[in-house]
């Protein structure tokens, strides 16, 4: 992975995550295969709800039968996940299997996903409510909790994600070509508790706060914020995917190196935990000290949002009202100083990084001394 947008690697690490999620998918298919020919002596599964009856013999869902579309789809994803984790428990598992059948046959015959819009679904409030656990609890000031919550696409918001794609496209076509094999779903969010984040469980998906998609109190134009957003939220999904293949931290001690159920690091994705013992230090972007792999993504969405806002602002792109020119440029150094603290605590930590996560480390550095 480069800092710079980068289609070819992004289509690699999207490969090596649906590689990694088909496998599996083979070790579910044997795990089901073996509990059936231990209860039944049978070498398929017989299905309850088959047309037959109860009685009736039902073709295994094998991972060979399932297309690598189906395995982009972030329900799907969290469906591998789930009945993964119900194997490892050493729980039944006919439950998830179940589930995880109905999910895939749900996408089977459609096409690759795209980047757009998604509307509310159940792996959407899932991993809401999987994102409020690992942040601190908050209350307003009549004792409410402070919540989010994913929300619908009404046409305003739907026209801004379309401009900011579009604006995307003039400056940074690459990033919208990343982005486009990176990217599944684009959520809305409401309330006050999250501005936005990515879920590794369901990866893919990309959740926005609603607000991000209208002008800030400073004049930046909505357009630009939600093209902000999509390159910091999608980079944490590449920042996921890329870590599949080539982990840019080494495995911590404190965790035993845990990876996730796609050979991801468990705490790599936006709602990840680490463990109670990991190394923790403050970073720009959030108010609770963070793990290294949380100041890692945040190092690389930094520096690419500074390359964004170089873009914004060069003096063909400057057709933009006065108020939104100087609020691009006030951004710009915002986030290029915020940048410049990333580096220098990861850099007191780079003991932590892997060879890929010291050379993209080396790229950030050079985008905050202002070379690409």
């Amino acid at each position: 992975m480069h800092v710079e947008a980068d289609v070819r690697g992004a289509v690699e690490d999207r490969r090596e995550v649906v590689e990694r999620i088909r496998a599996v998918l083979d070790r579910l298919e044997f795990a089901e295969a073996t509990e059936a020919t231990e209860a039944t002596g049978l070498t398929e599964f017989t299905d309850p709800k088959a047309p037959g009856g109860p009685g009736e013999r039902a073709s295994a869902l094998t991972a060979a039968s399932v297309s690598d579309d189906v395995l982009r789809r972030p329900a799907a994803i969290e469906a591998v996940h789930t009945a993964q984790r119900a194997l490892r428990s050493g729980t039944p598992t006919r439950e998830p299997l179940t589930a995880l059948a109905a999910v895939l046959g749900r996408f089977a015959g459609d096409g690759p996903p795209a980047l757009g819009p998604a509307e509310p679904q159940d792996h959407l409030r899932r991993s809401v409510s999987r994102a409020l656990r690992s942040i601190p609890a908050r209350r307003r000031d009549d004792g409410a909790p402070v919540t989010a919550g994913v929300v619908g696409w009404d046409a305003e918001r739907r026209h801004v994600l379309v401009r900011a794609v579009d604006l995307l496209t003039g400056i940074w076509p690459e990033m919208v070509g990343e982005l486009s094999e990176t990217v599944a779903e684009v959520a809305l969010l409401d309330g006050d508790a999250i501005d936005g984040f990515t879920d590794f469980t369901v990866h893919g998906v990309v959740l926005l706060h609603r607000d991000r998609l209208t002008t800030s109190a400073s004049g930046l134009p909505g357009p630009v914020r939600c093209a902000e957003a999509l390159v910091h939220e999608g980079t944490h999904n590449r920042c996921n995917a890329a870590a599949v293949a080539e982990p840019f931290l080494l495995p911590d001690p404190a965790d035993g190196g845990a990876t996730g159920a796609d050979g991801g690091s468990a705490g790599s994705g936006g709602t990840g935990a680490a463990a109670p013992g990991a190394l923790r230090v403050t970073t720009p972007l959030r108010a609770d000290p963070r793990p290294l792999s949380g100041l890692f993504q945040q190092t690389v969405v930094l520096a690419r949002g500074v390359l964004l806002y170089r873009r914004l602002a060069a003096p063909a792109m400057l057709r933009m009202p006065g108020t939104a020119e100087r609020a691009v440029t006030a951004r710009e150094a915002r986030l290029t100083a915020s940048a410049r603290q990333a580096v220098d605590t990861l850099t007191a930590h780079s003991g932590a990084l892997t060879d890929s996560g010291l050379a993209l480390l080396g790229e950030c550095a050079a985008v905050t001394r202002g070379r690409p």
